[in-house]
């Protein structure tokens, strides 16, 4: 007996089928099929052949691969008893819940005590699946390891695209080819890390940015986690996602995956970062003002470090204020007895020999000024030489002997007591002061990998955002080693990269694109000589990346000459005056055949204007700017362009082309298959373009 059920959205639908009760198998994800179409037989239709060198039937690649039905890949399951015996349950189809645009099945193995839950939904406006596992026990289990829902992968695909990355160089794309056997990816840090952003993305061949079939995933989990893409010795293809392997450390009666984001498009890699930039801002981030926008940012941390004097702190937040900063942040270095990275984290109580009449002063004096108030933790760490650790050595994760990062440890999240310590302290904090911010930072790895430390700083985030809703929060981790969907459920802006140089930057921000929103990506101008790289950029190039994402600045402004002044004055301008929409805009990354230009569309809900960036980040290869397409723009429509920073032409463009004398009128259908003509430049330049649908 077969049973099918589907998932629509308007640019995909996902199948599910069931035979004789056993688990069901995806046997279709793509592009929309019509409605009322007979799925008994698109089900009977995926029914693969048996030829020689094979079992007698083909072992299903179902939602939960099973091991004891001589699957011949990667389980989606592995179990032991508390006694460490390997179980290999039989599970068998017990309900299905049928919701508006959601699935719940539930299948058994009455003999073992188990019941394995999967979890189905599809929005039908941002159009993204969230798929979830769960495996409860009547006794207690060790589960060493739980994949979320299983999809198959496309057989039209040569390559899969997954993340890495390190310090200061975040978001870097790897294709890989698919080939016989495994691609795994395992986040064993004990957060979701620089090096293995738990995403994945398998295009079919041919794809580019703006055209072809890409499947997409993400799985939302701050922890660690295990990817699998495996290509069977039959030729099936499947992609697993779940948290790192043996992460829960001793038997429980209940497991359950983090929600597995995933998406179809048709229009290339940008349906599919599009839908996930749309359902991070809209579904995902919990804004405790949405309406309100959002504020231009300052950091003092590049222009102090743990420098803290009052006198000076005020007078460098008089002239971000003049800049067009809105909010003040201040950096770590403000509490116990910390005057470098060498002691005090845990000590959260206001250092008085900087501050020896607290901070309200200096937030008075920033709340004169028109700007709100943000400062910096790192709750979830400790230095041995604080009071705290003196008073609670045993707060710390791991051996005494264990290599230190920074000079700090961990602090035990999964304690109680550690959490009700950690939110008091905060708590007091923000009780005492009118403070709107807090950028959280996590500056080192875990001694070993435990769901549990990722289950209590959730917890104590939810504990603080339930006591204090208007306070938003930015996840730092060393820049960007903790950005993932699990911590953006309890966050509201993420630290991309520790990186402010401007040409690293763009092309950091054009690949996280791929997952994430600019509502949510801090940008900000850093110093005129990068602390990170050394290099020396343009104040054009470096204001300009910022104000692609949420703008913000992090360098001592009284550097800055009456120039640089001035270009950065006009640049936040132009960002304050186009917040309300490009915040919420789509980002379309643009294909271009110059591999030296990095290039954006951002488009606005509705599709009457957009702003592009194009970015130099090398020396091209040719004399000639090549033309920029663009995409996303309506083909029978004109559009009134114009170049915005034309005041950045500089001597390399000698010749009298259309954009440098003004704004020019073009169809849609031009600017998408022909393109745009554009000035010469130097490296390390960018150019604005703005577009009005006429």
């Amino acid at each position: 007996m077969m049973q099918c059920w589907r998932l629509d959205s308007f640019v995909q639908t996902l199948v599910l089928a069931s035979s004789d009760a056993r688990l069901p198998v995806v046997v279709y994800w793509g592009a929309p099929l019509p409605k009322g179409c007979d799925l008994d037989a698109i089900a009977e239709a995926e029914a693969r052949d048996i030829t020689g060198g094979m079992l007698d039937a083909n072992p299903p690649l179902s939602i939960c691969p099973e091991a004891d039905r001589g699957f011949p890949g990667q389980p989606g399951l592995n179990l032991r008893d508390a006694g460490g015996r390997v179980l290999r349950p039989r599970l068998r189809l017990s309900g299905v819940e049928e919701g508006r645009d959601a699935l719940t099945v539930t299948c058994e193995d009455a003999d073992a005590g188990l019941r394995h839950v999967a979890r189905f939904a599809i929005d039908p406006d941002t159009h993204v699946l969230t798929l979830s596992s769960e495996i409860d026990s009547d006794a207690p289990i060790i589960v060493d390891w739980l994949a979320a829902p299983v999809l198959p992968a496309p057989q039209l695909s040569d390559e899969m695209i997954d993340v890495s990355g390190r310090w200061i160089g975040e978001f870097q794309l790897q294709r890989t080819p698919w080939s016989a056997g495994i691609r795994m990816r395992e986040a064993r840090t004990g957060r979701s890390g620089h090096e293995h952003f738990p995403g994945l993305i398998v295009p079919g061949r041919g794809t580019t940015n703006t055209a072809g079939e890409v499947y997409a995933f993400h799985y939302g989990w701050s922890g660690g986690h295990r990817m699998v893409a495996e290509e069977l010795p039959d030729g099936r293809r499947q992609v697993q996602f779940g948290h790192a392997g043996a992460t829960e450390l001793g038997p429980v009666t209940r497991a359950a995956t983090a929600p597995l984001l995933v998406t179809f498009s048709r229009n290339g890699l940008n349906g599919c970062a599009t839908a996930f930039q749309r359902h991070i801002r809209d579904r995902i981030v919990r804004w405790p003002d949405a309406e309100r926008p959002r504020p231009v940012h300052y950091n003092c941390w590049e222009a102090i470090y743990f420098d803290h004097d009052v006198a000076t702190l005020k007078e460098i937040a008089t002239r971000a204020a003049a800049l067009g900063a809105e909010r003040f942040v201040l950096d770590d270095g403000w509490f116990g007895k910390r005057g470098d990275d060498t002691s005090s984290l845990g000590d959260w109580w206001i250092d008085a020999r900087k501050f020896p009449d607290g901070l309200t002063p200096l937030i008075e004096h920033v709340h004169d000024l028109n700007m709100s108030f943000g400062i910096w933790f790192e709750p979830e760490m400790i230095n041995t030489d604080s009071d705290t650790f003196r008073a609670h050595p045993d707060w710390a994760m791991g051996p005494q002997d264990q290599i230190e990062g920074r000079q700090q440890r961990v602090l035990d999240l999964a304690n109680p007591e550690v959490r009700d310590y950690l939110f008091d302290h905060i708590g007091a904090v923000l009780d005492d002061h009118v403070i709107d911010y807090i950028k959280w930072d996590h500056n080192r790895l875990l001694p070993y990998p435990d769901a549990a430390q990722t289950h209590g700083i959730y917890d104590l985030l939810d504990r603080l955002r339930a006591a204090f809703p208007d306070v938003e929060i930015e996840s730092c981790a060393s820049g960007g080693g903790r950005i993932d969907a699990g911590i953006l459920a309890r966050t509201q802006r993420v630290w991309l990269s520790d990186s402010n140089d401007a040409r690293e930057r763009l092309r950091i921000q054009h690949d996280a694109a791929l997952f994430f929103p600019a509502a949510i990506t801090g940008s900000h101008v850093g110093p005129r000589h990068c602390h990170t790289s050394g290099r020396v950029l343009p104040m054009s190039m470096r204001a300009w990346v910022a104000a692609q994402r949420h703008m913000g600045f992090e360098m001592d402004p009284r550097e800055l000459t009456e120039a640089e002044a001035q270009v950065l004055t006009r640049v936040t301008a132009w960002w304050k005056a186009n917040r309300d929409w490009t915040m919420q805009a789509e980002i379309h990354r643009l294909d271009h055949a110059d591999p030296s230009v990095i290039a954006e569309c951002q488009i606005a809900k509705g599709g009457e204007r957009f702003v592009a960036f194009a970015g130099r980040a090398a020396t091209a290869s040719q004399i000639l700017p090549r033309p920029l397409r663009f995409t996303g723009l309506d083909p029978e429509a004109s559009y009134r362009v114009e170049l915005t920073n034309r005041e950045d032409l500089g001597p390399l463009s000698r010749g009298d082309i259309a954009i440098k004398r003004g704004a020019i009128e073009l169809p849609g259908a031009h600017l998408m298959s022909h393109g745009l003509q554009l000035p010469a430049a130097f490296p390390d330049t960018i150019w604005v373009i703005e577009g009005t649908r006429l």
